[in-house]
């Protein structure tokens, strides 16, 4: 059976995550990134390595373009563009900005006659199938999601921007009495700042003003202002050797009630516990690509999310094979 054949425009943690993933897939092959560095100084585990500006060049080498981008600025631009040529899959995770996104992809998929998978990843993505899943089956009752404990790495990018900031690393924890408190079904209103910690670890330049920098850290609006926020000032080689890694993970529950009254409670729960966030971001990538070349492949076109599509779809099982083995 021929293989899949896949590749990638972006070479950081993610894209090499997709590397590592497809090598040790049994029907997904990468077989070209694409970089806006200078190809020859990036490394891969062997697959080719071309510039960005030749990719039209190789249109119809292979049967989905994984694009590897942030969402800030790469994604929004890099999606509904690369649709016009390719079917892609991509990892967008601005959430409120989702709708917006999915139309501008769709509207150029459907006049190229290709497929373009958004939001993909594990929150938005397996989160989202979760909570609909949970909204859906126990239709009175709350959802509740949960992040962490993992590092967030747009948060610890703030941080090093702070004047007198050497390096930084900023982890997002669960409160865990909140999280008792759903899983007891007492259905809690619970504020931003009830639900998660922000655990900073730091490392300033010799002579640095540490008051002012952990004021500038829990001050700062829209990322630490809003949650209890603890500050440690760390050295260089604490913080490589003990918290050099990305991971995260998170929980997804939805406590409701069936009864004539309400008095029976029930609880969903989804976790997930991940040492690499972009290494799982890439297997669930990788899993939809196989989706997108399906879809493709029975002519259809359009923007789809991970609602949109059959869990059949991402399996590199058979029909046949599911049925029996999982179902």
């Amino acid at each position: 059976m021929s293989k899949i054949k896949i590749a990638v425009l972006g070479y950081g943690n993610l894209g090499r995550g997709v590397e590592l993933v497809a090598r040790k897939s049994s029907d997904m092959e990468l077989v070209a990134v694409f970089t806006r560095r200078e190809p020859s100084s990036v490394k891969t585990y062997g697959a080719k390595v071309y510039s960005q500006d030749e990719i039209l060049a190789h249109k119809g080498e292979f049967d989905v373009l994984v694009l590897c981008g942030g969402s800030a600025t790469d994604l929004p631009t890099q999606t509904p563009e690369f649709v016009k040529n390719f079917n892609v899959v991509d990892s967008f995770d601005t959430h409120a900005k989702i709708p917006e996104h999915f139309a501008n992809v769709d509207k150029n998929a459907k006049v190229n006659n290709t497929v373009g998978v958004i939001a993909v990843g594990w929150d938005p993505g397996l989160f989202s199938l979760n909570r609909l899943y949970g909204e859906s089956i126990l239709e009175n009752g709350n959802t509740y999601t949960f992040w962490g404990k993992g590092v967030s790495q747009g948060h610890s990018d703030a941080i090093r921007r702070i004047e007198g900031v050497v390096d930084a690393r900023q982890y997002t924890v669960p409160i865990e009495s909140a999280l008792q408190s759903v899983r007891n079904g007492e259905n809690p209103e619970l504020s931003t700042r009830a639900k998660h910690l922000r655990d900073c670890y730091v490392v300033v330049k010799d002579g640095a003003d540490k008051a002012r920098i952990e004021h500038e850290i829990k001050t700062m609006p829209n990322y630490f202002a809003d949650y209890d926020t603890s500050v440690n000032f760390i050295d260089l080689e604490t913080l490589k050797r003990d918290h050099g890694g990305i991971p995260h993970g998170g929980f997804v529950l939805r406590s409701g009630e069936s009864g004539e009254n309400g008095e029976t409670k029930h609880l969903i729960e989804f976790s997930l516990k991940l040492d690499s966030n972009p290494e799982f971001t890439a297997s669930v990538l990788v899993a939809y690509a196989r989706a997108a070349y399906r879809l493709a492949k029975k002519g259809e076109s359009g923007a789809y999310s991970v609602f949109d599509i059959a869990p059949a779809l991402i399996s590199p099982k058979t029909p046949d094979e599911l049925r029996k083995e999982i179902l």
